[in-house]
């Protein structure tokens, strides 16, 4: 499996025991598993090939983009546009809504569900990163590795090179500054800057 770089964050020191689940129902638990296992390989696998050809499309080629996206995305909504390069995990675990718009080089790593709503404006080169590494190294040395959903509200505006790490949640209409490592909840509202990002101000409705 050609691996993505993933994120280190904080991860139970429990739990890294075989328990008779498979990997995949482990990850999809939200519980520590190891990704190097045949049936995620697989599953990455026809992701990257889905991938790979949306981001060889032209901006002519429309109704190709709208279908290759309905393959690798769990749900993609009207007049969403994604400009390629676009690079996921495994794509079905992304949903986006209605009206949004991705400049190029999304990476949006869906090890846990990345949940994006209506109307959101997302900068160039934005990564959305749920994947984690146990701190503990005996764990990390093991290869597991585990994750924490994403969740960006409405009408959210993301700067370009925004990073937006495990398990955090963005409040609708927030605007996030370029450049920003936002490592905690962001409430609705707000403008926010900064590594790790900070509110700097209200937005009023």
């Amino acid at each position: 499996m050609n691996r993505s770089t993933r994120t280190a964050g904080p991860t139970s020191a429990a739990g890294y025991e075989r328990d008779g689940r498979s990997m995949r129902q482990r990850m999809l638990d939200g519980d520590p598993y190891i990704a190097d296992d045949p049936d995620l390989a697989e599953a990455s696998s026809v992701a990257q090939d889905l991938a790979a050809a949306y981001n060889a499309t032209s901006p002519r080629q429309a109704s190709l983009r709208r279908r290759l996206l309905g393959e690798l995305l769990g749900a993609v909504g009207e007049g969403t546009e994604l400009r390629p390069p676009l690079y996921v995990d495994y794509g079905r675990h992304v949903t986006i809504g209605a009206r949004c718009f991705a400049n190029y080089g999304l990476v949006a790593l869906d090890v846990a569900a990345i949940t994006i709503g209506d109307d959101v404006q997302i900068g160039p080169n934005v990564q959305l990163l749920t994947p984690t590494h146990p701190v503990e190294p005996g764990p990390r040395r093991d290869k597991w590795e585990g994750a924490a959903p994403i969740s960006i509200g409405d009408n959210v505006w993301l700067g370009g090179g925004v990073v937006v790490c495990p398990g955090v949640t963005i409040g609708e209409n927030t605007v996030v500054g370029a450049g920003s490592v936002v490592v905690k909840d962001l409430p609705a509202n707000v403008v926010a800057v900064g590594n790790p990002a900070r509110v700097v101000r209200s937005l009023d409705g």
